[in-house]
């Protein structure tokens, strides 16, 4: 009899840690979504697609003035100004990078885009 209420006691103590565990993973789970979702309202309402007539964009994180006649769109490659640490990193000139958002959060003063990168020739 004792060891009849050992195991049950046992399987019922794992019983509700394992609901415990699920119920906790499935709240961290709501959390993580709901603050997704505020970051992404937080984003929109703060967002500046153009300053001064110049279109604004991402591109690795920074925001960057682009004032050419044809907009950019994500994915378009542009030629970045060099800056102290492009240049350590890459060398004197413009770096390659990717539009990765369209607009900015940034308030700050931004740096123009050189140009449009030459198109890669990777289709042959």
């Amino acid at each position: 009899m004792a060891e009849a209420h050992r195991r049950g006691w046992s399987e019922g103590y794992r019983s509700g840690r394992e609901s415990s565990a699920s119920l906790s993973k499935s709240r961290i789970e709501r959390l993580e979504q709901r603050v997704k979702e505020l970051e992404e309202q937080l984003d929109s309402a703060q967002r500046v697609y153009e300053i001064n007539g110049c279109q604004t964009v991402e591109v690795g994180g920074y925001g960057y003035c682009w004032r050419g006649d044809a907009p950019l769109e994500v994915g378009d490659r542009v030629l970045l100004p060099e800056n102290y640490v492009s240049r350590l990193k890459d060398g004197p000139g413009p770096t390659v990078g990717v539009v990765n958002k369209l607009g900015t959060t940034y308030r700050g003063p931004l740096s123009d885009i050189v140009g449009r990168a030459p198109a890669t020739g990777g289709d042959g």
